[in-house]
């Protein structure tokens, strides 16, 4: 079986959010059962040298409506996996993947239709048996796959419905699609075109990154004006859970930390707190030290955290806080964290910082107000920070309140009652309140760390259905 799994990012080429992490980690596990290659653009700010990125002498080429488009193909290998490059100036010439600070960049209609069609003709290079899709940047393959590929068969995977890739009627005709497309059951969304819709409709199976986000999707609140044409594809929709690399994500041998640790040796954790917090110049360092790692936005319940940041703040507690988005955001964590010596602030993303503060903190907090999968809940298990969550998507597939009977769950850590401000804080004081019970506190992070977080289940189900739709050849 040959799989070619195509993204608009892979760690540690370009990361945004967690769809690069995926992409790194699943076709590494699934390399072991299979034939796996990836695909990507090869943007400008990658790295040629550092990554071995060299090229494979080989071009193609693709029409998009009235104009032809030159690929350039490159090859770099990512733990041990062969990562296949995409190389085209208007795709590739842009500082970022998707926008700047003036948002998203205006071509990104052309740019990732160069990419899908691109990822259609490499895995007819290969003679590719499945093209695995990921997010709408890819989503107009499965479409291009029907009329270039007959015999290549889709999987597309949504993981985050919440960006669709809507653009005007007239990018239609830029792109060289057909009017058929064009319709409710098709790619048509409110007078616009809607890629996401294109990754559902024309692929052989449609997948989400966790089973509560599959179902929730289905419904109103979560999904995005996209739920009714789910509950039509319902029959080829699959949630399953992500996971990590837990080589990657490993605090016995993780580079990044200034001591290395495990279940046996929680002391070396309790040192990389230490120096974390005198390098931060927090005052009391024996305060139970609570992190946010992620994007500025109202998903992942920053709103919340910052509503809640006075009564927060005047806890005895520590708080660091690193992450880029919402620049309202970032100006109000940065007057706080101005006027009180309990919060430090990180503006940007910087993977060894991440690293070291999941290594030092007592707490992550995670109060999405919803959550395809998330990833940082469980690395948080693996470094032994119990994670505070609100109980959606895979939140609630991967972690159980500490009162939760329920034994089905391997994770452990706090769910807010309530989605609000109100809620946050009375989770917070609870946390506040376990850390002064140390052999209560350390029992649990001992069992989160011993917790099976890796990709292999993941990738045993993604095997199962790829053989499905291959007839089990």
């Amino acid at each position: 079986m040959k799989l070619l799994f195509a993204a608009a990012e892979i760690y540690p080429y370009a990361k945004t959010g967690g769809l690069a992490d995926v992409a790194q980690a699943l076709p590494k596990a699934l390399s072991e059962k299979i034939e796996v290659r990836s695909i990507m653009p090869l943007y400008d700010f990658i790295d040629r040298d550092s990554f071995d990125i060299k090229t494979l002498n080989k071009s193609l080429e693709i029409t998009l409506g009235e104009n032809l488009y030159r690929i350039t193909l490159y090859r770099g290998f990512n733990h041990d996996v062969e990562t296949l490059f995409v190389y085209e100036p208007l795709l590739c010439k842009k500082p970022s993947p998707y926008g700047d600070e003036n948002g998203d960049y205006t071509e990104n209609d052309l740019r990732f239709g160069i990419f899908s069609k691109a990822v259609v003709a490499v895995a007819q290079i290969y003679t590719v048996d499945i093209l695995h899709l990921n997010d709408w940047h890819t989503a107009l393959a499965a479409l291009w796959a029907q009329e270039i590929f007959p015999e290549l068969h889709t999987v597309f995977t949504i993981h985050n419905l919440a960006f669709q890739g809507l653009f005007p009627l007239g990018t239609m005709q830029r792109l060289g699609l057909s009017d058929d497309y064009f319709r409710p059951e098709g790619i048509e969304f409110w007078g616009q075109m809607n890629c996401m819709k294109a990754g559902i409709a024309y692929s052989d199976v449609v997948t989400t990154v966790s089973p509560r986000y599959a179902e929730e999707i289905q419904q109103p609140e979560f999904g995005c004006g996209l739920d009714g044409f789910l509950r039509v594809y319902r029959h080829k929709l699959y949630g399953i859970l992500n996971g990590i690399d837990t080589l990657l994500f490993d605090p016995k041998q993780d580079p990044a930390l200034p001591y290395r640790y495990s279940e046996k040796s929680l002391k070396a954790k309790m040192k990389n707190k230490h120096l974390f917090c005198m390098e931060r110049r927090f005052t009391k360092i024996r305060q139970p030290l609570f992190i946010f790692i992620g994007r500025f936005t109202r998903q992942k319940g920053l709103d919340l955290i910052i509503e809640a940041l006075p009564s927060l703040l005047e806890m005895k507690l520590n708080l660091a806080i690193i992450g880029e988005g919402d620049s309202e955001a970032g100006s109000r964590l940065q007057e706080a964290a101005r006027q009180h010596n309990n919060l430090w602030l990180f503006l940007g993303y910087n993977e060894s910082l991440s690293h070291q503060m999941y290594a030092a903190a007592d707490f992550l907090l995670m109060p999405s107000s919803f959550e395809p999968c998330g990833l940082n809940q469980l690395i948080s298990l693996r470094y032994g920070t119990l994670p505070i969550v609100h109980r959606v998507g895979g939140l609630y597939d991967t972690i159980r309140d500490l009162d939760d009977e329920d034994s089905e769950i391997c994770g452990r850590g706090i769910a807010m009652q309530t989605f609000d401000s109100s809620g946050l804080i009375e989770v917070v004081k609870r946390a506040v309140k376990l850390h002064r019970s140390p052999k209560t506190f350390e029992k649990t992070a001992k069992s989160n760390m011993r917790c099976d977080v890796s990709f292999q289940k993941s990738a045993e189900a993604y095997l199962v259905l790829y053989r499905e739709i291959l007839g089990n050849r």
